[in-house]
């Protein structure tokens, strides 16, 4: 009986005790924590998450717009304040914001056409548009899904490992959404979609922009959601004074933000650790200063300390998070996309470059989405990866929104010591005559008018077609030998003639992409090339004499490698241009035409010291094979600039065309230190061997005959480069100054 008694007591303390563990454990406060919206301002809340993280404070609800959202969500994700630091001060945000995507995401039409323009605007039904937002967006949510893979499959954001819900509002109807269901990353995209910066995002039958332009404090929503305790980090801007107000942007911005400021003055009342950041000399874009905005963050969280101890107390357990790894690669088992009606689904396939059930890391798989986006046919690509029964393995499902613009006017502007100035204007066409073709008119306005015409069938890694036509024209005193016989009696005295060279070239050819940045061309070529100079009066005429003006007719081969990471400034990668040419015909001035050929290649090779100090190389080199009569089509070399015509090359320490010979071979080191951001200080020498019959006397391998240096100042605009350099040579003892403003065209 005593037994049967003490059981019954040991039963019933033990009962007492576990309710009295449940009563404790109910009695935690639960902790919510609300991010309001501010741009790069948001990156405050890394500061606080570093010293709740400190305290080993758990959070039991996330609530966030904007920045907020994008901050609040990954750390409901898993990630520490640490970790989100740290991934933070890694992002080029020039780049994710603007949705620039790498040179080696375009293809080899794309790079040469989009690396000669300032401006590029709509011009559908020949009527001038802006861009409905500066940036569609696609860098932010390929970087947010990325990050938020490990939760990946969680549809219910209650779910996730701390509960989060963001802040959209809907555009049609300026309803506030509260988005806690779907798909993580494009939830958390639309929340920071601000106007103007970004374009909406289209979910279901919804079009959403950012949640700050509704509701830029979600401190009501989260209580509802059963919060006792509420810490809320608010990072916008307060009412600016009359000093302050000095443009009409900030005016605009001040009246923007009355009915946002006037909100939170009772918000803020309602939670009960509030914690405002000095982020007074700090605007929304300042994101080259996070390290700065997220220390003001912590600093403002230290001065909460002792109410966030107390929060502290209140919790009896605390249990660390598992550190998220990302996922650094992947296996595609199938592909599904849809929203695709111009383009087919092998052009799809053909960007994305990827291959079913291979293995690839996901900075390839990323690269492959850019390759889409970056041709510009797209607006967008929303995509997820599910998992399949085997845990390895994705398929990769997503929509595409097809661009509804074909048509942009183009505009860019431009200095040199060759052409002088001009005004460039674009038109260019897509799907002209089909879906995947591009035709693109330049027309150059200023002191030496000039125009380009581009066609391009794009197949990818078929065979590709393409048409081209060019006229160039400039005026230079150059060397005679570019025009006459060395045994001319026009040479008598002569260093130099003043002379005008137009040079109108059209190719038909086709092209095939191999290996991911190889391009093999094949075609033929007409040019009409014409010398003419008034330096050397004919005294029978009395007019300018003409040297050349003849049509050539050639077949041409061109093999092409290019993985720089800028065109100008390359910091990494590898170039390679080979060119081979076979005249066959001639008709016009050149009447003792033979057969000849010109072989060339160009190399480079750019690679990083550190972030700041970079080393180009480059090596070039050709000859000719044949009748040598033709002096028109020789090399020559001197001054500076890019995508000159025919077989003339840079060369510092020379004017123009001052150089030449029917085979060469040239060096040329470049040291770039960006002593800012885009600001760069450039030395660099070069040393050629220039002459006829080079290969044939071997002085191809001699130590070079001539070189020349140049020390100078580059600043990458949006017009494209701004520099100058002073050049000089020791061989000749002269100097020259080069200038040249925009992208080279």
């Amino acid at each position: 009986m005593k037994n049967k008694h003490l059981i019954v007591l040991l039963f019933l303390i033990v009962l007492f005790s576990a309710k009295a563990q449940n009563s404790t454990a109910n009695s935690e406060p639960k902790v919510g924590l609300v991010l309001s919206g501010g741009g790069a301002k948001g990156f405050a809340h890394i500061g606080v998450l570093k010293v709740i993280d400190s305290l080993e404070i758990k959070v039991d609800y996330i609530a966030g717009t904007s920045m907020g959202a994008i901050i609040g969500s990954l750390y409901a994700s898993g990630y520490s304040g640490k970790q989100l630091e740290k991934m933070f001060e890694a992002q080029d945000f020039d780049e994710l914001i603007n949705d620039a995507f790498p040179r080696s995401s375009k293809s080899f039409y794309e790079r040469e056409n989009s690396e000669r323009y300032a401006v590029t605007l709509p011009f559908d039904n020949f009527k001038i548009s802006l861009p409905s937002a500066l940036s569609r967006g696609q860098n932010v949510y390929n970087l947010l899904f990325q990050l938020m893979l490990p939760v990946n499959s969680i549809s219910d954001f209650d779910q996730l490992p701390i509960p989060f819900f963001c802040i959209a509002t809907d555009i049609e109807t300026g309803e506030s959404l509260i988005m806690d269901k779907g798909k993580l990353a494009e939830a958390v995209t639309a929340s920071g979609a601000l106007p103007s910066l970004f374009q909406p995002v289209v979910i279901g039958e919804r079009i959403l922009i950012d949640g700050g332009v509704t509701n830029n404090f979600p401190v009501e929503e989260l209580r509802a959601k059963g919060m006792d305790i509420i810490i809320g980090v608010d990072v916008q801007d307060g009412l600016k004074d009359r000093e302050s107000l000095n443009s009409a942007p900030d005016i605009l911005m001040q009246i923007n933000n009355f009915r946002t400021i006037n909100a939170m003055r009772n918000k803020s009342e309602l939670t009960d650790i509030y914690i405002k950041p000095d982020i007074s000399n700090f605007s929304v874009i300042s994101f080259d200063e996070g390290e700065n905005i997220i220390a003001n963050g912590e600093a403002a969280a230290r001065t909460q300390l002792t109410k966030l101890q107390g929060v502290k107390q209140q919790q009896s357990t605390y249990k660390k998070p598992k550190e998220v790894k990302v996922l650094d690669s992947l296996k595609i088992r199938n592909v599904n996309i849809d929203g695709n009606e111009r383009y087919t689904r092998a052009y799809l396939l053909g960007k994305l470059k990827l291959k079913e059930k291979v293995k690839i890391s996901y900075a390839d798989f990323k690269q492959g989405i850019n390759n889409l986006i970056a041709t510009n046919n797209f607006d967008t690509f929303r995509y997820q990866l599910e998992a399949t029964e085997n845990e390895s393995e994705y398929s990769l499902v997503g929509s595409v929104k097809e661009s509804g613009t074909s048509t942009f006017l183009r505009l860019g502007l431009h200095y040199d010591e060759l052409y002088k100035s001009a005004i460039l204007a674009n038109i260019t066409q897509k799907k002209l005559l089909f879906s995947n073709d591009i035709a693109s008119l330049d027309l150059v306005l200023g002191d030496n008018s000039r125009y380009n015409f581009d066609y391009f069938i794009d197949k990818g890694f078929y065979i590709s077609i393409g048409v081209k036509s060019r006229f160039n024209q400039f005026n230079k005193n150059v060397n005679p030998l570019l025009a006459l016989d060395a045994d001319s009696p026009f040479l008598v005295g002569l260093n130099k003639i003043d002379a005008k060279i137009s040079d109108f070239t059209n190719q038909l050819y086709l092209q095939t992409i191999f290996r991911k940045d190889f391009a093999l061309k094949i075609g033929a070529e007409h040019k009409h090339l014409k010398i003419t100079s008034e330096t050397i009066i004919d005294n029978v005429r009395e007019d300018k004499i003409t040297f050349e003006n003849t049509d050539y007719f050639s077949v041409f081969g061109n093999l092409k490698f290019d993985d720089y990471d800028n065109a100008l400034l390359p910091k990494r990668g590898f170039y390679f241009d080979g060119n081979f040419h076979l005249y066959l015909k001639a008709s016009g001035l050149n009447k003792s035409f033979d057969k000849f050929s010109i072989a060339k290649a160009d190399f480079g090779y750019a690679f990083s010291f550190n972030d700041k100090l970079a080393l180009k190389t480059e090596a070039s080199g050709g000859f000719k094979i044949g009748d040598k009569s033709t002096k028109a089509l020789s090399f020559a070399l001197g001054g500076y600039g890019e995508n000159l015509i025919n077989s003339f090359y840079s060369f510092y320490g020379y004017d123009y065309l001052t150089l030449t010979g029917d085979s060469f071979v040239k060096g040329t080191l470049t040291l770039d230190y960006e002593i800012f951001k885009n600001h760069h200080i450039l030395l660099a020498g070069n040393f050629a061997n220039i002459d006829d019959g080079l290969f044939e006397s071997g002085e191809f391998f001699l130590s070079p005959s001539y070189s020349g240096y140049a020390v100078g100042y580059s600043l990458e605009t949006f017009l494209g480069p701004l520099e100058g350099k002073f050049t000089h040579s020791p061989d000749t003892g002269k100097s020259y100054w080069l200038f040249n403003l925009g992208f080279w065209f």
